[in-house]
């Protein structure tokens, strides 16, 4: 008979339980959280949320724009929809190289809301963008992509992904 395997920096009730429950060998590997899946899609290097709060009050460089743009597949419309910064403003941005705050922030709630879609649908971005793109009942006949362009879109939205992650689909 095999001698059971030793489980380290477990206390003894600890590994009875996980012996009893059959998880003795098993490991758990943590998943990226959104600010650092967030910060990595718009290249971003990833940190803690405090660095990531003063990379926005410094202002993102504008090549996170473009990052979001091809990440998600975005037209030109729907990236300033979404981030609500005129077309004119964007060129200004494009030429000084750099975001203000107030713009970085909703540059980082928009990959946010994009990578989570994304993740809901299997790590699919077109059946992600698809669902982005299309009213939705559970939003009151309202296209998620065009919500999102506000806080309070945005966490309609979000709230949207969730009840589909729970299984409510309406």
């Amino acid at each position: 008979m095999p001698s059971p395997k030793v489980i380290p920096r477990k206390s003894p009730t600890v590994r009875r339980i996980a012996e009893r429950q059959g998880h003795a060998g098993r490991v758990a590997i943590p998943t990226p959280s959104p600010v650092h899946e967030s910060a990595r899609i718009l290249g971003i290097p990833p940190s803690d949320a405090s660095t990531l709060i003063r990379r926005v009050r410094q202002g993102f460089p504008f090549a996170t724009v473009e990052r979001l743009q091809q990440a998600f597949a975005l037209s030109a419309d729907e990236l300033t929809s979404l981030v609500q910064i005129p077309t004119r403003t964007m060129t200004r941005r494009k030429a000084s190289g750099r975001l203000k705050a107030d713009e970085s922030d909703r540059v980082l709630r928009a990959v946010r809301l994009m990578h989570r879609a994304t993740v809901l649908f299997n790590n699919d971005p077109a059946a992600a963008k698809t669902w982005m793109r299309t009213p939705q009942r559970g939003l009151g006949g309202a296209v998620p992509l065009e919500l999102a362009g506000t806080e309070v879109g945005a966490r309609e939205v979000e709230d949207a992904l969730g009840r589909i992650e729970d299984g409510v689909f309406a």
